[in-house]
């Protein structure tokens, strides 16, 4: 016997999509030998984060089978803007100095490099809908860029943020 369909199941449902450019990210604030973090208005672009999982094979005579292994939590990219003022390669650099001062080769503890960082998408009104902690952030990588005497686009500055884990708050 044949099933009928619902209506709903093939009309159209009109939705509110969450678009790109309604975010705010914040990068620490505060905390044990942390500055007061880049401002979120410097960062132009960033990932939202995601996961990776190992497999594990399990032989049993000519069969596989697969289980879920280890998680790890890919890395993130992000853009920012290097104005005059504040500087965000001052900032960036700074960041960077609580892991590894150049001028001694000195490392620093992680308790003061990595720092909390916090993903707002926005919806239409400015009112968060969705909200992401990346837990231990720290700058795995830090790229300043070119500058170039025949254009006239703004300086950015690249970065990789790796961190331990990400929090789905809502």
């Amino acid at each position: 016997m044949a099933t009928l369909i619902e209506a709903s199941d093939i009309m159209f449902t009109p939705f509110e999509p969450k678009l790109k450019n309604r975010f705010v990210m914040s990068i620490g604030s505060g905390g044990a030998g942390e500055s007061n973090g880049i401002p979120a208005y410097l960062i132009k672009t960033t990932g939202r984060p995601s996961i990776t999982f190992e497999e594990v094979e399990l032989n049993h005579m000519n069969v596989k089978r697969f289980v879920k292994g280890k998680g790890t939590w890919d890395t993130i990219e992000i853009t920012m803007y290097d104005p005059v003022v504040p500087s965000a390669a001052q900032a960036v650099m700074e960041w960077i100095r609580l892991s590894h001062e150049s001028v001694t080769g000195r490392d620093g503890y992680s308790d003061f490099y990595k720092k909390d960082v916090n993903i707002k998408v926005l919806g239409p009104v400015g009112d968060v809908v969705e909200q992401w902690t990346l837990k231990g952030t720290w700058i795995q990588a830090a790229n300043f860029n070119d500058l170039d005497f025949a254009s006239s686009d703004p300086v950015e500055i690249n970065c990789t943020l790796r961190y331990d884990y990400a929090i789905l708050e809502f």
